[in-house]
């Protein structure tokens, strides 16, 4: 199994976990980084995901998601298709990021995108159809993945 993890995933253990929400989906992404430790789960990061750290502004915050993402084992470096690809999701009204990371996890042959963008949640299941990859909420994905 291939996982794709957004940035917004990576910085979700660092949320105030006082809200029911950020708390389920924090716990949902820490299980999913141990269980990448023992179960044939490979998680893939790319060069979107380090560009977009880059940009946090909180220092502290940005050493904390840069080391959860330096744990991802498969990586993904911008080239010509993906650039073209993710012009392809932009005119579909992808947000540029969100574009660039749907065709990273497209190259890397992911089975799953986790995020817990809701919007970018909305925007995937309204082009499902033009998708290559399945875009899920960490929470949602892993209990299907445990009742399995």
């Amino acid at each position: 199994m291939k996982i794709y993890l957004d940035v917004c995933c990576l910085n979700r253990p660092f949320d105030d976990i006082t809200q029911d929400r950020v708390r389920l989906e924090s716990e949902a992404v820490l299980t999913i980084l141990g269980h990448a430790q023992t179960e044939n789960w490979i998680l893939i990061s790319s060069e979107v995901v380090d560009i977009e750290i880059s940009k946090i502004p909180d220092d502290e915050r940005k050493q904390k998601v840069s080391f959860l993402s330096s744990t991802l084992k498969s990586y993904v470096t911008v080239d010509e298709d993906i650039e073209r690809r993710a012009m392809e999701l932009a005119e579909l009204n992808f947000k540029p990021f969100d574009a660039f990371h749907i065709a990273c996890a497209e190259k890397g042959g992911a089975d799953v995108f986790l995020t817990t963008d809701d919007d970018l949640l909305k925007k995937a299941l309204q082009k499902k159809e033009v998708l290559k990859v399945r875009l899920e909420n960490p929470v949602k994905w892993l209990m299907e993945e445990i009742e399995k």
